[in-house]
């Protein structure tokens, strides 16, 4: 019988990595603003749960309530406490990205039982390079962003969007044009368009990045907010989004890609 001895801090070390991988897909999926401070303290926290796999073994039942009692708590910890559809949704996000992975990761294990590999409690440990591992994750996490590039679609409605930078705050239409196609190279933020005279008393730390239109290229000045909140003016539903903020010429609407509200 082939036996493993498991270190505590590689398997933190190897579940933090995984949350932290696990929460950026989420972040992904459901185009949810993540501040890398709060994934890492989430991803952190996430792996203390993986202390399970030194339990003994337990009833399905009970693996399954601690799971779902750590997927929903993990996700409160990264994204805040937000409405229940909004955290559902994040947590149905963070479910469909640990199956998938976990569920890569079980096939190997039954497939050829190495003896690098334990698995118990739903958890898992591997004592392999780190480096397999960051090759691996890339991949998949690359692999689920083109997915998600094909699969995004949503059709443009009636929106208003709120803008805050420190303590000032405005509020524009909103306008979804599937046109707009800017994004930060840097951070791969999308990015939203609005008047230099709407945005301009606001704006702070400013930096230029490339864009073209169809007749047209050239730089464009962007900024970071603090927060972007756009409201769907039918519903009331509000969504917080992630993006960078460029100025234009929008007629003093604020134009933004409908894929950065899909729910």
């Amino acid at each position: 019988m082939v036996t493993l001895t498991v270190y505590i801090d590689v398997l933190l070390i190897l579940n933090i990595y995984v949350n932290y991988f696990l929460l950026r897909t989420t972040a992904a999926l459901t185009h949810s603003p993540l501040k890398t401070l709060r994934c890492i303290a989430a991803s952190f926290y996430g792996s203390l749960f993986s202390l399970m796999i030194l339990a003994p073994k337990l009833p399905l039942p009970v693996t399954l309530t601690i799971k779902f009692a750590a997927a929903v708590t993990i996700v409160i910890a990264a994204f805040g406490l937000r409405s229940p559809m909004r955290t559902a949704c994040s947590t149905g996000a963070f479910f469909t990205a640990n199956f998938l992975f976990a569920g890569g990761i079980y096939a190997v294990y039954s497939w050829l039982k190495p003896s690098f590999m334990h698995f118990s409690n739903s958890y898992f440990y591997i004592d392999f390079s780190l480096l397999i591992l960051l090759i691996v994750t890339a991949a998949l996490y690359g692999a689920v962003c083109l997915l998600k590039r094909f699969s995004d679609k949503e059709l443009p409605h009636d929106s208003r969007v709120v803008i805050r930078s420190g303590n000032r705050t405005i509020g524009l239409d909103g306008l979804a044009d599937t046109g707009n196609a800017l994004g930060d190279c840097f951070t791969g933020r999308p990015g939203m368009i609005c008047a230099r005279e709407d945005i301009g008393c606001i704006s702070a730390r400013m930096r230029l990045i490339p864009c073209s239109t169809v007749s047209d290229s050239g730089i464009m000045p962007v900024f970071r907010p603090d927060e972007v909140i756009v409201i769907n003016t039918a519903t009331g539903e509000k969504k917080p989004v992630d993006v960078m903020i460029g100025l234009g010429d929008t007629g003093g609407k604020a134009i933004y890609n409908p894929k950065i509200v899909r729910f």
